[in-house]
């Protein structure tokens, strides 16, 4: 199939003038933007407390191309393969140079040249490799060590730990060496070059590393071990819409980039180091917010990923378990129990903000991380993840924060959250902002709902302080303002109280649900603020506004106006170049390689077209497309174990249940149709459909819940 009719390839004769737009290669452990001199490797930063940043770390790889004689330059991103492939075509030869971050052997980055020559000729064809790399980092002092297999290595240590006592991290390089110039040789009609550059935290783990690459290189098996771990993972998810070229685009670049931000699906390391909102390849010291992880990845990246890979939300949640130690050190220096992970997260889980009061106060990240894992136990039914794998501690942790952080008001007789920043950050120090104080009423009956299920004894307080916690509310004007005190009609830095129907699901009337869109959505700001690493916002503007006011006007009967207003607005702004690389605002400024704009907008078609909703007892949904959509095909979604093929259209819905493994757990799942009370079996390979009418509420469930 031809790049040009073949979605999944994007291609380009010229570069992108800004190179922040370069498409970034990563496979979950190391992040590289193509041509770049530094690289990242997950879970090594330099600095200290609010000084914490991804540690830059030289890449021998950035060598560019050059041919003597006039030649024309094509550059393609293959997303279904993970590899940027440069070719020079002249009338002479015809030179391919392919970069990849090896998707199965994490440890590994790839560099392939292959010249052919396209005339017969004697004499000898040689084309340049420039490049731009040197031995150096100003966050790790590098030293040499001796060559190994015929490979340079180096390997150094960061400057400074994380915080007071801890441990400066390890890098090795080994790597092939780059020459100069390669030649194709009279006799030869084609050759080929292969280069393997192998970070580790350890010598034994480089010299590992750089033998399999080695090996895999002599057997032909270095390429297609890497597409083959590709394929692999497209297979299990697809998300495709059919009617709009550029919404098609967009959906398989956001989830390709979301995807290489994860580990392995075969990954057993327990290593992984967390998503910020720039990726591996983004996030060096004043960059993309230091490479600092935020609730972008358990609010925003999560849910689209853990819809289809119940591997990977697993390896979200033991990001989170590792941190417990630095989040019970947060919350005691805050003067409370349990435990209160950092709004922005490093590796010990320490506060690591620049600014102190975005750690104070912005603390609805508890309950952010909180839903994350009771999304994942309605999704997988996975307990292990709650006893070995200590997800308990986390919800408990985060209960006893709660529990202790409250304030019994008299008046009212209701518990209050004071002093507080809410996720729209325009505003501080206030109390009862109504996201914080909702996502804590949830994060504890989830604590009491969980505790129950392992039979573990609940203080009475968790429930006693849900019940009673204040969650703002006029009466007079039916809406909820955003803390005590907000005047409605003042400026909003981006989406906050919506928020309240997806993903919280606060149980409201339609005509709620439209007085709060209709009161915040005028009033946020439409270009969001001017964004710095100062400034460490992590809800950015109008991509989240968009998101979800998506999801309210899908579900107010509004699916024209969200459809081609919004989303077209986010892809008219946001995706950038021929690389569908995200910026953060419009006009190309902030984080690059947004992931959590990318996260969002995957949400708008996930749980806003399909109408998904992860619920206790079953997976909701209500199919709504708009106009310009007449199909979307949504392959890999992942409930309770089972695998299944969605088929939406105007009229009709179609579901296929895959074949499981003979290893897996199965439950008979049906589809429920709420208007009629129908039961519809799913028996895997064979398609079930029915009519979608408006106003449709279906539920897939087993026909026994697991509990």
């Amino acid at each position: 199939m031809s790049c040009d009719s073949d979605p999944y390839i994007f291609t380009t004769d010229t570069l992108p003038t800004d190179l922040r737009f370069l498409p970034p290669l990563a496979n979950g452990l190391l992040g590289w933007r193509v041509y770049n001199n530094i690289m990242h490797m997950g879970g090594v930063y330099n600095g200290e407390g609010g000084r914490c940043h991804r540690a830059d770390v030289p890449c021998p790889l950035a060598v560019k191309l050059e041919s003597e004689e006039a030649a024309q330059h094509s550059y393609s991103l293959d997303t279904h393969t993970g590899i940027f492939t440069h070719t020079l075509s002249s009338a002479s030869v015809t030179v391919s140079q392919s970069l990849y971050s090896h998707r199965y052997y994490s440890n590994l980055m790839v560099m392939e040249v292959l010249l052919v020559r396209q005339v017969t000729s004697e004499e000898p064809i040689t084309v340049k490799l420039v490049s731009s790399f040197t031995p150096q980092s100003k966050d790790i002092v590098f030293e040499s060590d001796p060559d190994y297999k015929g490979g340079r290595h180096i390997q150094g240590k960061t400057n400074s730990a994380e915080f007071p006592g801890g441990s400066c991290p390890t890098v090795h390089l080994i790597w092939t060496p780059v020459p100069s110039t390669l030649t194709l040789l009279p006799e030869r009609s084609q050759s080929r070059w292969g280069f393997v550059l192998v970070v580790a935290n350890s010598s034994d783990t480089a010299e590992a590393g750089f033998d399999e690459g080695l090996d895999l290189m002599a057997t032909g098996n270095l390429r297609p071990s890497h597409e083959n771990a590709w394929k692999e993972l497209w297979l299990q998810s697809k998300v495709e819409a059919t009617g709009s070229e550029s919404l098609g685009k967009a959906l398989i670049g956001c989830m390709f980039y979301l995807l290489s931000a994860f580990p392995s699906i075969h990954d057993t390391s327990s290593s992984f180091g967390g998503v910020s909102p720039g990726g591996l390849s983004n996030g060096g010291d004043g960059q993309d917010y230091w490479g600092h992880v935020f609730w972008d990845q358990d609010i925003w990246m999560y849910p689209g990923i853990a819809l289809f890979y119940p591997k990977l939300a697993r390896s979200v949640l033991q990001y989170r378990v590792g941190t417990i130690d630095g989040a019970k050190d947060n919350a005691q220096k805050q003067g409370y129990k349990g435990i209160k992970f950092p709004w922005e997260s490093a590796v010990s889980g320490r506060e690591v903000c620049p600014e102190d009061i975005y750690g104070q106060q912005e603390i609805h990240i508890n309950g952010d991380v909180t839903l994350a894992f009771q999304h994942y136990l309605y999704l997988t039914e996975d307990l292990s993840m709650f006893t070995q794998g200590q997800g308990s501690e986390v919800i408990y942790g985060v209960a006893d924060y709660w529990v202790s952080r409250v304030t019994w008001n008299p008046d009212d007789h209701k518990y209050h959250l004071t002093g507080v920043m809410p996720p729209d950050e325009y505003y501080y120090n206030v109390n009862n902002s109504v996201y914080t104080n909702t996502v804590a009423k949830f994060s504890l009956q989830f604590a009491v709902e969980l505790a129950d299920l392992l039979q573990h004894p609940a203080p009475k307080e968790w429930q006693e302080v849900a019940e009673h916690l204040k969650i703002p509310f006029d009466q007079e004007t039916q809406y909820h303002p955003e803390f005590d005190g907000y005047i409605k009609g003042h400026p909003v830095k981006q989406a906050d109280t919506v928020m309240l129907g997806y993903p919280l699901g606060l149980p409201m009337t339609p005509e709620v649900r439209r007085n709060d869109l209709e009161a915040y959505e005028p009033v946020t700001d439409p270009q969001g603020p001017a964004m710095t690493w100062v400034r460490h916002s992590m809800l950015y503007g109008q991509h989240k506004a968009g998101v979800f006011e998506i999801y309210w006007q899908m579900h107010l009967g509004r699916a024209e106006n969200s459809s081609q207003i919004h989303l077209r607005q986010l892809l008219q702004e946001h995706p950038s170049g021929p690389f569908q690389v995200w910026s953060e605002s419009s006009d190309g400024s902030g984080a690059v390689n947004f992931l959590t704009g990318m996260g969002g907008f995957l949400q708008a078609v996930l749980f806003g077209y399909t109408g998904f909703r992860v619920q206790k007892e079953c997976l909701a949904f209500s199919p709504l497309l708009p106009n310009d959509i007449s199909e979307l095909c949504i392959r890999g979604v992942n409930y309770l174990g089972s695998q299944m093929d969605w088929l939406l259209r105007k009229e009709e819905v179609c579901i296929i249940l895959r074949e499981q493994a003979g290893n897996a757990k199965s439950y008979n799942l049906q589809v429920v149709l709420k208007a009629s009370g129908t039961k519809l079996p799913l028996t895997p390979g064979q398609p079930v459909t029915f009519p979608r009418e408006p106003g449709y509420i279906c539920k897939l469930t087993p026909s026994c819940w697991p509990f």
